[in-house]
């Protein structure tokens, strides 16, 4: 047993019944190990689920040099959405503490020099940073907090709701609800991409209202 071998039972573990299931008892069951010959590997819980955070930061495809500041952000954070599709846990531990580890470093590191590069300035990179990583981060906890998964359940969902508004009380969220939700195919998950985009547009008019002013 190993450091990585531990962190990578703890993921699996918070992935298939959350976090509120990682005891040391219960990893140590996974492991088929006893609870304290963990700590010889990390030095609390504390210590396992920063290593776990970094070990998603790990996943997140970095953005490419290759690539102009918009189109390499906007791949970075479909990963990071996916990622945090696989594992929703994720959305409440964020970065990893006080002590982060090297991938998330590299990713922090890796997404500045993206946007510096860019040309944005470093308090509008700041600016940048939050706006992207609290649209991400918002938009999976919602939608963890779905009663529906699949675009057969949204239908299904949407149908009883609109069976019960009255058109006449609230017209708009009843308009929305039959001419937008209930269209075949309709998946909540599709508005992530418009919003994003809508972010990236606003961050290039900010970029560019920066540079004009130096």
């Amino acid at each position: 047993m190993n450091r990585e071998r531990v962190i990578a039972t703890a993921v699996r573990l918070a992935d298939a019944e959350g976090l509120e299931a990682l005891t040391m008892r219960r990893l140590g069951e996974d492991l088929n190990v006893k609870a304290m010959s963990i700590y010889n590997h990390v030095a609390n819980k504390d210590d396992l689920i920063n290593a776990m955070a970094d070990a998603i930061f790990g996943e997140i495809e970095l953005p490419s040099h290759s690539d102009e500041w918009k189109p390499a952000i906007r791949k970075r954070s479909i990963s990071f959405r996916d990622v945090l599709a696989r594992h929703a846990w994720a959305t409440t531990v964020r970065d990893s503490g006080t002590n982060p580890g090297p991938g998330t470093l590299r990713h922090h590191d890796r997404v500045i020099g993206t946007f510096r590069n860019g040309g944005f300035s470093v308090e509008k990179t700041a600016h940048a940073f939050s706006a992207v990583d609290s649209y991400i981060y918002g938009f999976a906890m919602q939608e963890k907090s779905l009663p529906f998964t699949t675009p057969d359940e949204t239908a299904a969902m949407a149908a009883i709701m609109l069976a019960q508004l009255t058109t006449s009380e609230y017209p708009y969220l009843a308009e929305l609800t039959a001419d937008h939700v209930l269209k075949p195919g309709y998946s909540y998950g599709d508005e992530f991409l418009v919003g994003l985009d809508l972010i990236l547009d606003g961050l290039e008019t900010l970029r560019d209202t920066d540079s004009a002013c130096e």
